[in-house]
């Protein structure tokens, strides 16, 4: 855990500790907080906190394996509550004895706005269709929650890789550089928080697709030293190579411009526009009709935040090019909250040249008496852009009008908390870990 508000790492640790089977529940704290500690001594839990935060995540992993014994390990983020027979369902694939991990999907049940509907929706095409064909090839990749590992394996490689934005994808690479299988169970066994925030979701696609970016350029699954089968070397190429068809939006967006001031058109048309669209309808609904039969529906959200999201996968592939990491500038003092709009000012400047190209193209056509095509794709992208603007300024507006609550720097319980020990030592994250032991799974 890591500054998370008390209640959710509550719920995450009381349904961990009542997971069916014999374990362990440990709370990883790295956020130093008096309050998480209490937390942990109220429930029965067993708390841990560093005294840095070295190598993040993983560190905070793998400083609490130097503490622990169980030969296998299960994590969880501390928005993310495991179901009952997560233990149940995942602990049997680990009779093979060259099993590392056991990934379960990630499932969120708070996609209530534009920003965690899109991102939503978007991971559930991968929990539900990427995953499941990874795994065929057995290149299915740890995401950092809602996965148990086996210790032998971790320790195969050294432990948790700590030096990567995405140390879940390289651990797993390592792992299978190393001849270990992994497993993927299509199966919710837990279920969390995706990003409701511009700022949220803007740090985490950074995250993700930084480490996409660095697996290309450091660690080239192409490459003759990959100790990798060629389905895992394709695998782990898309992996590294998705982020950058995340960038093809903004060459999409600059067709209509170029038309419209240069005239420039990327084919030359023999039909009118309104006979291409009759054309492009019928595409368009097809597409429509498979993201139904596949998803069971269609979401104009996901198709926002795909759009807008190309400054943030440019700004990764730049960061990691130049082997330096540049910071977000914000306005606002310490305590104050922070304005959407300090993480998405370039999707504010595509806006308003839209809207001006807009402005531009509709003058250019009343004179000329026809809508153009560029003039109508224009205007569709304009109002992308508008309904993403529109959503941050509803976020800055509830930001505004709520008044955030004081500190809780102990909280209330039934009962006082029990004094239980602290275990101290140094390097980790914001996680939760559940060890366990070789003594087989015992029903309570």
């Amino acid at each position: 855990v890591y500054g998370e508000e008390l209640a959710a790492i509550r719920r995450t640790v009381s349904a961990a500790m009542a997971m069916r089977g014999e374990h362990i529940t440990w709370i990883l704290d790295d956020g130093g907080s008096d309050a998480v500690r209490d937390l942990a001594a109220d429930l029965g839990a067993r708390y841990v906190r560093r005294l840095s935060n070295h190598g993040a995540k993983a560190g905070n992993v793998n400083h609490a394996l130097a503490l622990s014994n169980g030969e296998f390990y299960a994590i969880f983020d501390a928005d993310f509550v495991p179901k009952e027979d997560f233990l149940y369902e995942t602990v049997p694939f680990f009779i093979d004895g060259n099993v590392a991990f056991v990934q379960t999907p990630q499932t969120y049940g708070n996609m209530k706005n534009l920003v965690s509907s899109g991102a939503g929706f978007m991971q559930s095409v991968f929990y539900r269709f990427i995953q499941p064909g990874r795994n065929r090839f057995n290149a299915a990749f740890c995401v950092g929650t809602n996965v148990i590992f086996r210790r032998e394996a971790i320790n195969d490689i050294g432990g948790m890789v700590t030096d990567s934005k995405s140390e879940d994808v390289w651990t797993s690479l390592m792992l299978h550089e190393n001849g270990w299988r992994s497993v993927y169970i299509p199966v919710t066994l837990a279920v969390g928080d995706a990003p409701e925030t511009v700022e949220d979701y803007t740090k985490q696609q950074l995250r993700w697709a930084s480490g996409g970016f660095e697996i290309l350029m450091r660690r080239n699954p192409l490459s003759p030293r990959r100790r990798l089968t060629m389905d895992q070397r394709l695998q782990y190429t898309v992996t590294a190579t998705h982020y950058l068809v995340g960038i093809t939006p903004l060459l999409l967006l600059l067709v209509p411009p170029l038309e419209i001031y240069f005239d420039l058109r990327p084919v030359n048309l023999t039909v009118t526009w309104l006979t291409w669209l009759l054309f492009y309808l019928g595409f368009y609904g097809l597409q429509i009709m498979l993201a139904f039969n596949t998803m069971g529906s269609f979401r104009p959200a996901t198709l926002v935040m795909a759009t807008v999201s190309f400054p943030i996968y440019i700004r990764a592939f730049i960061n990691v090019f130049s082997g330096r990491e540049q910071k977000w500038h914000v306005t606002g003092g310490a305590g104050k909250r922070v304005s959407p709009f300090n993480f998405m000012i370039p999707q504010v400047l595509v806006f308003a040249f839209l809207l001006l190209t807009s402005a531009v193209a509709i003058m250019k056509d009343v004179g000329h008496g026809a809508l153009t095509l560029a003039t109508a794709w224009n205007l569709t992208s304009t109002a992308v852009f508008a309904v993403f603007i529109v959503a941050a300024m509803k976020e800055a507006h509830v930001a505004r009008v709520t008044v955030p609550a004081p500190p809780q720097l102990y909280p209330t319980f039934a009962r006082p908390p029990v004094a239980r020990p602290v275990y101290r030592a140094t390097p980790t994250a914001a996680t939760r870990s559940v060890a366990f032991d070789s003594k087989g799974m015992v029903t309570r």
